[in-house]
This record gives structure tokens, C-alpha cells and sequence, in this order.
């Protein structure tokens, strides 16, 4: 079988440096991880401006959920923008959007009538839910987890936790945020045993938080990952979700599930909620929603929806982004993608643990579908993290061709695009293991 990735020239080559150079010398600081300097893309496959081609595991930041430049999304938004670039979905209408909110309405759990708010981005869907719970519920707090992440914004950075440097210089952020453990049970906050403490997280909100620090009936809503995104890729057990969705509903407490990473089939089902049997109040997508085009939606029961000019935006619900939306939902469902990700998820799940058997230096493997993870440690009984290791095994491995993201302090991500088949990840797999052998030798 042919391989994916394909290293010409070391990179960052000399035209690669040369757009890094520009890149540094005029565009705001960011979060950059790799020196990939991306020309064109198909599939699974990006190759660079030096002509090297890469197999991409990190899929955009898991935005290119049906791959890159898949012809039938570039021939939807190519169509539109033929047709009509921008209208202002907030103030007049559309057909592309209506039908978008229609479509995300019947995709989302539950069964009851709901409304769509547009954005241009994750941390503008989550901004939305921030809003909408205060407006809906007239209560002025929120609960978040430790380590989660929810965006950049002002509103969200209230909510996000999964780095200091995320936060630091930026307060005061919105008041009447209370943060709490997430359930995590690698490293469990409450020094439990694996899979021994049931629904102790949960509960401790109840009966410690509600008790003591935050007055329930004060709360608007509990914001959760129903997998910890950048703060690690931690799975939360499942009747944790469970205990918390009671607890939300036992105390008129709204439940925002942000699926902005977790959503569009990553795990293996449409929305990462699903693998909880669990229906939330409130909704949050982006990312790969557009497959690359920006959007967010928040999704909302009807009734709570807000009075005019309470909340609005100009370019919402763009026409190429609902196009591109529209297209993207098409693909995954004809090429049966969210079931792919499921069994290329387990797939891969498989290889990570083989791969953990031959590195102790691999503390945890954990994730659902394609959105995976290992935790590199130092010490397999301390667990203490393996920062700069972890970082010069991502280093090698792009070097050789394979492109994949930090999570947490000490975690790799692992998230292909969903068409990925058991070669892309056999050839992934070896990337990544020649990269351990050489970073601990």
C-alpha cells in the first residue's frame, strides 16, 4: 500500500522558512505547534510548499471531519458563492440557513422543538449558551470543570481552564464562574482508584459546592466537555454524566453540552453526549460543522429562544459556511463516516495499547473513535508528566510526516479525518513508535 506521508526535504524546508519568517515577523502570536506550512490538502494527505506530503492526525484541530477539499463540499460553497456571498441572516433570510437549523434540529438529542443561533466559531456558540442561560433562567452563575476548555473570548475564558497561560493578564473575566473537578480518573482529583469511585465528582457538587460555596438556585447552567478536549482528552465515566444531568434537572440548573471538538461523528456517534444516554438543554458545534469554512450554532429549545435584539451578530449563519454545513452533513451520512469513526476509533484504540505495551514511557491510552489520546509519563506509578518528552516525540513525528497536536500537560492527540482506513493508521502507528524509540534513546 502506498504511503502518505512523504519527507523530500527536511523540514521546515527553504520556502517553508520563508513564509515562517513573514508569519513571525507580522501575525499576531498564536498557539503554533509544528513549523507544517501548508500549500494544498486531499483527503488525509497535506503536502507543504517545499513539496513534502504529510498524513494529517490532526485534521485542522478535528475541522476537516470528511477530509480536505472532499469535491461535493468545495462544489457547494463554489455553487453558493455563484449564487450569493452574504445577506445578513441575522436581519433578512435565507433558505441555506433555515435549512441548516432544520437539519441540526432533527440531528441533535431529544425530541422536543428547538432553535438554532448562528456564530462564526466555537467560542462565539459557547458565548451564546452564556447569554441564553442568563436570559432564559435570569440566574447569574455558571459551573465549569477544571481543565476544560470552552474558548478565548472574554465570556468564555470565564469558563476555560486548561492552561494558566490561557488566563493570565485577562482578569477580571465574567464574574459568578465556579469551577470544579473533572472527573478524571487517570488522575483522579480525589485520589481514588480507577472506575472505584462511581459518581463521587458528581456528587461532591451536590454535596460539598451546593452546601458551602455556591448557592444552586444562583446557577444558570453547568457547561461540560463530554470528552476533555484540549485539557487532555479525558473520557468522563458514564454515570457521572448521568449524576450530573440529574442534578442539573433536581436544582433547574441548564446542562450546555459543548461539542465543539467532540461533535460532527469524532467519537463515533454524531454527538459525543450520545455515548451517555443523556439529552442536554443546550448545544454548542463549530469546527467541523463547516469542514474549514468558520461557523458556530448553539441549539436551543424553542421556548427559551430569545426576544429580538437581545442577541445577534452580522456574519451568523453565513451563506458558504451554511453551504459548507449542509454538504458536510450530506457526506458523512452517504459515506457512513460517524460509523467509521467507530470502527477505525477501535481500530486505532487497538494499535495505541500495542504501542503502550512496548513504551512505559506511555501512562495512558484513552479516548472515544477517532478522538484519542496517550499520556506520556515519566514514572508508570508517579504519573508525573512527560512534558518535553511529549513535545519532541510531536517534533519527530512531523519531521517523518506525521502531523499531530499536544493536549493537556503532557498528552498527544490522535484525530484523523474520518475517512481513515487501517493502512493511514498502520502507517501512523509506525511513525509514532519510531519517533518513542528515538526520543528515549
Amino acid at each position: 500500500m502506498a504511503r502518505t506521508a512523504n519527507i523530500r526535504i527536511e523540514p521546515p524546508g527553504p520556502k517553508a522558512r520563508e513564509v515562517m519568517m513573514e508569519d513571525s515577523r507580522y501575525v499576531a502570536t498564536t498557539t503554533k505547534t509544528s513549523p507544517v506550512v501548508a500549500a494544498h490538502a486531499k483527503g488525509a494527505q497535506v503536502t507543504d510548499v517545499d513539496g513534502n506530503t504529510y498524513l494529517d492526525f490532526a485534521t485542522g484541530v478535528s475541522v476537516m471531519n470528511v477530509g480536505y477539499s472532499d469535491p461535493r463540499v468545495v462544489r457547494a460553497v463554489q455553487e453558493q458563492a455563484e449564487r450569493l456571498f452574504h445577506f445578513a441572516g441575522t436581519d433578512f433570510y435565507y433558505e441555506v440557513q433555515a435549512k441548516l437549523a432544520h437539519r441540526l434540529a432533527d440531528l441533535t438529542p431529544g425530541s422536543h422543538e428547538k432553535k438554532v443561533f448562528f456564530s462564526n466559531s466555537g467560542t462565539e456558540a459557547v458565548e451564546a449558551a452564556m447569554k441564553l442561560a442568563r436570559w432564559y433562567t435570569r440566574r447569574k452563575m455558571y459551573i465549569g470543570f477544571i481543565g476544560c476548555f470552552h474558548g478565548r473570548t472574554m465570556g468564555s475564558i470565564s469558563l476555560t481552564s486548561s492552561k494558566l497561560v490561557q488566563r493570565r493578564r485577562f482578569f477580571p473575566t465574567v464574574p459568578g464562574v465556579q469551577h470544579v473537578p473533572y472527573p478524571d480518573c487517570y488522575r483522579c482529583p480525589y485520589k481514588h482508584e480507577r472506575d472505584s469511585c462511581g459518581t463521587h465528582c458528581a456528587k461532591m457538587i451536590e454535596e460539598v459546592y451546593f452546601q458551602s460555596i455556591v448557592p444552586p438556585e444562583e446557577v444558570a447552567a453547568v457547561f461540560l466537555e463530554p470528552v476533555l478536549g484540549e485539557g487532555g482528552y479525558v473520557v468522563p465515566p458514564a454515570q457521572f454524566v448521568k449524576e450530573l444531568a440529574r442534578i442539573c434537572k433536581a436544582y433547574g440548573i441548564l446542562l450546555v453540552d459543548d461539542e465543539v471538538q467532540a461533535g460532527m461523528g469524532r467519537t463515533g456517534r454524531m454527538w459525543a453526549i450520545e455515548h451517555y444516554d443523556v439529552v442536554p438543554d443546550i448545544i454548542c458545534s463549530a469546527k467541523a460543522l463547516g469542514s474549514g469554512v468558520p461557523i458556530g450554532a448553539t441549539i436551543f429549545p424553542r421556548h427559551m429562544d430569545f426576544e429580538p435584539g437581545a442577541h445577534s451578530n452580522t456574519f451568523g449563519g453565513n451563506l458558504l459556511a451554511c453551504a459548507s454545513a449542509l454538504a458536510t452533513l450530506d457526506v458523512l451520512r452517504s459515506d457512513g463516516l460517524v460509523e467509521n469513526s467507530a470502527l477505525m476509533g477501535a481500530y486505532l484504540r487497538k494499535r495505541l495499547l500495542e504501542l503502550q505495551d512496548g513504551h512505559q514511557i506511555i501512562g495512558d491510552v484513552r479516548g472515544l473513535g477517532l478522538m484519542q489520546a496517550i499520556d506520556l509519563v515519566k514514572s508508570l506509578k508517579t504519573k508525573e508528566h512527560a512534558v518535553k518528552e511529549r513535545d519532541k516525540v510531536i517534533e519527530l513525528c512531523y519531521k517523518r510526516g506525521l502531523i499531530l497536536l499536544p493536549a493537556g500537560r503532557s498528552a498527544i492527540r490522535l484525530i484523523p479525518p474520518l475517512i481513515v482506513d487501517e493502512g493511514m493508521i498502520d502507517e501512523a502507528i509506525e511513525i509514532l513508535g519510531s519517533a518513542l524509540r528515538d526520543m528515549a534513546r
